[in-house]
C-alpha cells in the first residue's frame, strides 16, 4: 500500500460529492461530460482489478467508493439529460 496511491484516491475522491450534489440539485448537465466520467470510471476498475490481481490490500476500498460515486453521477447525468428532454 503507497500513502501516495491512498492520498491520490482521498483527493479525487473529495471531489465526488460535490459534483454529485450539484447534479442532484441542479438538475442539469451543464459543464458535465458523460464520456470523461465513463473513463474516469474505466481508470478505477482499472485500479480495481490491479488490486485484486496483484496487490490486495484496503486501498481497494477507496477505489471501490470512488467507482460508485462515479456511478452515481453517471445516473444523475441521465437522469438530468431524461428531465431535460433532451
Amino acid at each position: 500500500m503507497s500513502i501516495f496511491e491512498v492520498l491520490m484516491l482521498l483527493c479525487f475522491g473529495a471531489a465526488w460529492p460535490v459534483s454529485i450534489y450539484k447534479s442532484y440539485k441542479s438538475r442539469q448537465n451543464t459543464g458535465k461530460s458523460v464520456m470523461f466520467l465513463f473513463i474516469i470510471l474505466l481508470g478505477y476498475a482499472a485500479g480495481i482489478t490491479h488490486k485484486i490481481i496483484y496487490s490486495l490490500d484496503p486501498v481497494l476500498y477507496l477505489y471501490i467508493l470512488n467507482s460508485i460515486m462515479v456511478s452515481t453521477d453517471i445516473c444523475l447525468y441521465f437522469r438530468n439529460k431524461k428531465l431535460s428532454g433532451n
